[in-house]
């Protein structure tokens, strides 16, 4: 896998999330979103993204995002998140 290439695809899929209004995010709790990508290079990834609250239910979101190729990469995959607060700001960005 290259690591560059799937860190860029990861970064740019989890930028649609960064848009989204806390209230769009919260929805997504419990409910993981997986898709397949085709990356310039014409590999495949799988890309995995998840909501959760970050410390206490009605607080802050954490949303991490996944990504493998399917390969032994997808044991220990690489991974991003950012964390919304209530107010819709974006933690430490």
């Amino acid at each position: 896998m290259d690591n560059r290439e799937a860190r860029e695809i990861l970064r740019r899929h989890l930028d649609a999330y960064r848009r989204r209004t806390y209230a769009q995010l919260i929805e997504l709790i419990g409910d993981p979103h997986t898709c397949e990508l085709t990356a310039p290079s014409g590999k495949s990834y799988q890309i995995e993204v998840e909501a959760l609250w970050d410390d206490q239910p009605e607080g802050n979101v954490r949303v991490m995002g996944s990504i493998d190729d399917g390969g032994w990469r997808a044991f220990v995959p690489l991974t991003e998140s950012f964390i919304m607060a209530c107010d819709g700001s974006l933690v430490g960005e």
